[in-house]
């Protein structure tokens, strides 16, 4: 396949080096300073699923895609922030004679409704992904972690598109396990409940996990939010592995938390760095939707808030 990956850090990175050296073509919209790695020295993965290179000769590295405006990709992995989906999808939308499906394998919720609303139904798919990447240094990423298997679909529940079934192949094929899913939504809704009761609070608090479920009054604040989103993803007719929010609980306690204890919340990283946060596709995401369907959401409303807040201090630091 001829494979573009937009916006491509740890993440598109990592996934661009193993399809590239399972032998397909590769272009990679990526930020400036990478640029020069990959064309010197090609990509390199290490980490838990082995070690992997792909050579510059099999990847094609962008700043933009003005320079292969006139290109035909087979697929398009969206690898972006989510605040930076807007503006993707009309880079994406953009390229002429390209009319192949897109995938949207970024975090929080909303981001395959934003795909459907721009690209059309059957273009639109999305990816839940539950594995770690960590840049080690331009062009050298570190998979460090995974939960679970990629999950691929699209917008139709109980449909299984062409395209998600050739994806998930292709990516196990290269060594990341990958399966393509008829409900695409209830991995993204079990990914939203986890994020959203630890990322949020750990930004505010500048905490890892473990030290949230470990404490009284933050495990409470977690426990509210937990049945503030399962009420969310409920009324809006979503469904996830759990029948209700205190089965959901007793996962999250006792398997993700002790599986996740020593991680630092991607949110208070990217406050750290001055950087927005993805706050409007987590808890911003529950409360936006609370107010959509009637449903109290008191607790992310608040969470929220204060992200944002921080945020702006963040932004406005020297």
């Amino acid at each position: 396949m001829h494979i573009l990956i937009y916006g491509a850090g740890a993440l598109g990175q990592a996934i661009g080096c193993l399809l590239a050296e399972d032998g397909h073509r590769v272009d990679l919209v990526l930020r400036p300073r990478f640029v020069e790695a990959v064309q010197t020295s090609g990509l390199s993965v290490t980490g838990i699923f082995g070690d992997h290179h792909a050579p510059p000769e099999r990847l094609g590295p962008l700043t933009h895609l003005r320079a292969r405006n006139g290109e035909h990709y087979d697929i398009v992995l969206l690898t972006t922030k989510t605040y930076d989906t807007d503006a993707a999808l009309a880079d994406i939308a953009g390229l002429h004679r390209c009319y192949c499906p897109v995938v949207s394998m970024q975090n929080g919720c909303g981001n395959l409704e934003k795909l459907e609303e721009r690209l059309g139904r059957e273009r639109s798919l999305a990816a839940r992904v539950i594995t770690g990447f960590e840049i080690e240094r331009p062009g050298a990423v570190r998979i460090t972690v995974s939960a679970d298997a990629i999950h691929v679909g699209g917008c139709v529940r109980g449909v299984i598109p062409a395209a998600a079934k050739r994806l998930a192949e292709a990516l196990s094929h290269a060594g990341l396990p990958s399966i393509a899913v008829p409900d695409i939504y209830q991995p993204l809704f079990a990914k939203l409940l986890y994020n959203c009761a630890l990322n949020p609070l750990g930004a505010i608090l500048g905490v890892h996990y473990g030290a949230l479920a470990d404490n009284a009054e933050t495990r409470a604040l977690i426990d509210q939010v937990i049945d503030e989103t399962f009420a969310v993803i409920t009324t809006m007719g979503g469904s996830t592995p759990w029948p209700d929010a205190g089965s959901y609980r007793k996962v999250f306690y006792r398997e993700q938390v002790p599986a996740t204890y020593n991680h630092r919340p991607s949110m208070l990283q990217d406050l750290e760095h001055h950087k927005p946060t993805e706050v409007d596709a987590m808890v911003g995401y529950v409360a936006a939707q609370g107010r959509k369907y009637g449903v109290p959401t008191p607790c992310c409303e608040f969470l929220a808030a204060l992200v944002r807040f921080k945020q702006e201090q963040a932004r406005q630091a020297p």
